[in-house]
């Protein structure tokens, strides 16, 4: 019996193309929690980055990749920061090879050397709908309780950085231009375990909706796992079921067949 659903946002509940969730995922969202099916949301963003769930109903949010899971209420029930000594090689690291960062706590966010990389930054916060986060001097990551490090190498300065710099962190990459880097042994999969937990769920009775590469962990771990039809075809081979596009209202047609709506 389906007892929960786990949802990515960008890509999945939200389309690229118009930053919205369909009307037909919000109200198909709707039917099964009036079902008694509890939904939740599954993203790489950090809390101060999710600002396009106008309208639909959830019960809960794994943020930044599982480092951070909270009820709708605003109650954190995990957390796992990025080590302090990973801050400070990134600090004294970024200095001698100078790129965007941008750096999220549960509620704050901050970016650093723009003028870097400027039109990359902003290409990609313009892709997710978002304003820039405050430029701040590098130095005051160290004051902050990091989740997300949202680095801005390329997959080329991956290795050296994540060997020698980033060593407590996992890298996840859906983008060429940035990783989103979390305390290492996080993801979507181990947020979900903490959430299930929480609400008295098992696994087996879970489902999860994604469509890029830091969603395999959960397609993999849940009960099913749907890929979008807008999803690589490596994230594709991961899951259960291949759903329609976002924009094609692959949502709601998933669930009709999951669910009977």
């Amino acid at each position: 019996m389906l007892k929960a659903v786990f949802f990515d946002i960008d890509g999945t509940l939200v389309s690229f193309n118009t930053h919205r969730i369909p009307t037909s995922a919000v109200e198909a969202v709707s039917r099964i929690r009036r079902q008694g099916v509890k939904v939740f949301i599954a993203t790489g963003r950090p809390r101060p980055f999710i600002n396009n769930l106008a309208g639909l109903e959830y019960d809960g949010i794994v943020s930044v990749n599982g480092a951070c899971c909270f009820t709708a209420e605003g109650e954190v029930i995990s957390q796992k920061p990025v080590p302090k000594a990973d801050i400070e090689r990134l600090v004294e690291d970024a200095k001698a090879h100078p790129m965007p960062i941008a750096f999220a706590t549960h509620d704050r966010a901050i970016a650093v050397n723009p003028d870097e990389a400027m039109g990359h930054l902003a290409q990609v916060f313009s892709l997710l709908d978002l304003r820039l986060p405050e430029i701040r001097p590098i130095e005051d990551a160290l004051s902050m309780e990091v989740l997300q490090v949202i680095a801005f190498f390329t997959p080329e300065q991956e290795a050296r950085i994540m060997r020698d710099v980033l060593k407590g962190c996992d890298a996840n990459r859906w983008h060429p231009y940035f990783a989103d880097c979390v305390a290492k042994g996080t993801s979507k999969a181990t947020g979900i375990d903490a959430m299930c937990r929480h609400y008295g769920i098992a696994i087996e009775d879970t489902a999860s909706f994604g469509d890029g590469g830091n969603d395999i962990p959960m397609l993999r771990h849940t009960g099913i796992g749907i890929a979008m039809g807008n999803a690589p075809e490596e994230v594709k081979a991961c899951a259960d079921m291949v759903a329609d596009t976002v924009d094609n209202d692959g949502i709601a047609k998933a669930l009709e067949r999951l669910c009977g709506l």
